[in-house]
């Protein structure tokens, strides 16, 4: 499975390490993902989603506000 997030489409960034001397050496910005079960709110089912810890607290304060969404929509593909 790739390395993106399905909720926000966060996905693998590159770029360089400057060292002192000021040498560029390539390497690569990876998102904060998690694999979760998530607990869907329009279906009452368990859906099995990878997405980054910023989604996931974007998530969790949705909740505590009462806003109401579905997984399904919200999954970019």
């Amino acid at each position: 499975m790739a390395k993106k997030c399905q909720i926000t489409g966060k996905k693998v960034k590159s770029g360089q390490n400057v060292s002192h001397s000021k040498r560029a050496t390539k390497r690569t910005f990876s998102p904060n993902l998690q694999e979760k079960k998530l607990l869907n709110p329009a279906t009452g089912k368990v859906m099995k989603i990878k997405l980054a810890a910023s989604a996931l607290k974007t998530l969790n304060k949705w909740q505590a506000q009462g806003k109401q969404y579905d997984l399904r929509e919200l999954i970019k593909n």
